[in-house]
């Protein structure tokens, strides 16, 4: 298992935990994860590589997973901005004044959120399974529940078989640890997509980790009800992105389908769009797939 220091930073109230890799003196990579999801998402073998190429790597746990603290989102709610201010906190933390971004799905969000209003702390951006910020998929998704056709001017709600999965959660709440630990690896099962294998054995023993060291598992929802905030921050133009972008996306992500992908490289300057055949909206369970995204960090940040 890799080592790195960990350590707790501050934002505003809230503390946050970290961990970094490598050699102070190198470039920073800094990897922001998804909704709801531990830094520890970022697997050893990618953070590996990175720091085998000659860079620092910080991976850290977004308030309300792992080990950061919970919020009581009822008298303090928050919104992409504060994430984002969370991530500018973690490179405080550590003295880095900027840093290659690299975001997935949410992740990738709160990259674009600092790289429109805080341009200054993103060396490059690396955007890996997201859409646009200011994409509001809620009347989308909702018209595909009711069985109706997307509007011509939105992007396409998530696959059947990601919706269905939703709907049967919804229906048979899971009670006991061990049922909602199957669920969670059913869900990394689904966002892995179809058509590449899918490694059971790995995300069980991630899930397992997870609940090991997690505060408050059930505070992770939280991020749900911050996502559905569409600010006016998140609605500003993302052609004032100065820092150059890779957007990496799946050919099979079942979450935001490949449009997504396409519709946020034309929306950024200049920006790069590397489609992965057959990749889903997470690949860290794909045999094969780490290596490649490493691979495709490692060439953009240099």
């Amino acid at each position: 298992m890799l080592t790195g220091e960990e350590k707790f930073v501050r934002s505003g109230q809230v503390r946050l935990w970290t961990e970094r890799f490598g050699r102070p003196d190198d470039p920073t990579v800094l990897l922001v994860m998804g909704t709801s999801t531990q830094g520890i998402g970022w697997p050893d073998e990618l953070v590996g590589a990175l720091v085998n190429s000659g860079r620092q790597v910080i991976r850290f746990d977004h308030r309300d997973t792992g080990r950061s603290d919970s919020v009581d989102f009822t008298t303090h709610p928050y919104a992409l901005a504060d994430m984002a201010a969370d991530t500018a906190a973690v490179l405080d933390g550590y003295g880095v004044p900027a840093a290659h971004i690299v975001g997935s799905s949410l992740g990738a969000a709160i990259g674009q959120w600092l790289a429109v209003h805080h341009a200054v702390r993103v060396r490059t951006l690396t955007a890996l399974a997201s859409s646009p910020m200011g994409n509001n998929p809620g009347p989308a998704w909702a018209r595909a529940m009711a069985g109706q056709p997307a509007a011509a001017d939105e992007l396409p709600p998530p696959t059947a078989r990601f919706f269905n999965h939703v709907m049967d959660s919804v229906k048979a709440p899971r009670t006991t640890v061990q049922q909602r630990m199957d669920a969670a690896v059913q869900t990394w099962r689904v966002l892995n997509g179809d058509v590449l294998p899918f490694d059971e054995p790995a995300a069980r023993l991630f899930v397992e980790h997870c609940y090991a060291r997690a505060d408050n598992l059930a505070a992770a929802s939280n991020h749900d009800l911050a996502g559905r905030r569409w600010d006016d921050d998140r609605r500003a133009s993302l052609s004032r992105i100065t820092a150059a972008t890779l957007v990496l996306h799946g050919s099979d992500d079942p979450l935001f389908p490949q449009a997504h992908g396409e519709a946020l490289a034309e929306q950024i300057p200049a920006a790069q769009l590397e489609i992965v055949p057959g990749m889903g909206h997470h690949p860290f369970f794909s045999p094969g797939l780490t290596e490649r995204i490493a691979g495709s960090i490692i060439r953009h940040t240099t």
